[in-house]
């Protein structure tokens, strides 16, 4: 089974960034910039963060954390994401998610200008996505693209299903896997026999959020799994997957292991879309 290391691709993915960053440097006298805004103190939120703002240091970006109250209001929340979309100097936004109960989602994902949305998650970006005329495509599914490429792994032809319906994952890699000219089947919690799905594809993303969903009996002979599930990402538990990775060797062809598959390349995926925004924005 060849294991589909995301770290490796993530390191050569962030090599090249470099030099793009330079040349923007230099025409620009400034580097790529984004501003990360996050609300109230949840833990998991706060490490996220901080990966987010060291990752960006590494390829010689700037970003800056907007860490607001917990009992900020919803008009003070939207003015401060309209301040940092009239900002020149902020390429991307990212609001960390979740927020606090008093806040709206919907309205922050109306807010943030598709322009700086290094997410790629607001309802403008993903009309633009969707109608296949992205300024940036969702970070998680553009990262599964990115391992498929590096690998050589030709998504043509292929019967694919994806296990999940988010806009964040699920969605929106179907469409990718469909623009690939893959033959897609969109599979979710409502799904009558989910593994008679699962068990004919060439290809299976699982985006399902339940650990330890699948195993090798729900796969056939030779697929390939990506599994996008991650689960017990706090301090001091063991990170796992919706699929049951240790069954998988000697069945399956190739696959996504959990921690080091598919979530190291969500964020390099958030300093692509930065930097292509500073371009698209600075005319490149």
């Amino acid at each position: 089974m060849l294991i589909l290391d995301g770290k490796e691709v993530s390191k050569q993915i962030r090599a090249s960034l470099v030099p793009r960053i330079e040349s923007f440097k230099s025409k620009n006298g400034r580097a790529p910039h984004l501003a990360v805004v996050i609300v109230g103190e949840d833990p998991a939120s706060q490490i996220y963060v901080r990966n987010k703002k060291k990752a960006c240091e590494s390829v010689g970006m700037t970003s800056t954390i907007h860490a607001l109250r917990a009992d900020i209001t919803q008009n003070e929340l939207t003015e401060m994401i309209e301040t940092l979309n009239n900002d020149e100097g902020v390429d991307g936004i990212l609001v960390q998610f979740p927020l606090p109960k008093h806040l709206s989602s919907h309205e922050v994902l109306q807010t943030v200008s598709p322009d700086k949305d290094a997410d790629g998650l607001t309802y403008k970006s993903l009309g633009y996505f969707f109608a296949g005329k992205p300024l940036v495509s969702p970070c998680t599914p553009k990262g599964v693209m990115s391992i498929l490429a590096h690998y050589k792994i030709k998504v043509e032809g292929l019967n694919a299903v994806v296990v999940g319906r988010s806009n964040i994952v699920g969605k929106p890699m179907a469409t990718l896997l469909s623009e690939a000219n893959a033959t897609v089947t969109l599979c979710h919690s409502k799904t009558k026999d989910l593994v008679e799905f699962t068990r004919k594809a060439d290809l299976v993303v699982v985006a399902a959020g339940k650990v330890h969903l699948l195993g090798k009996d729900d796969f056939k002979k030779d697929a390939i799994v990506i599994d996008v599930g991650i689960h017990g990402s706090g301090q001091g538990q063991k990170v796992q997957g919706d699929v049951r990775f240790s069954e998988l060797q000697g069945w399956v062809k190739a696959a996504t292991p959990v921690p080091g598959g598919v979530g190291p390349m969500t964020i390099t995926t958030l300093l692509e879309n930065t930097c292509l925004l500073a371009e698209n924005r600075t005319g490149r």
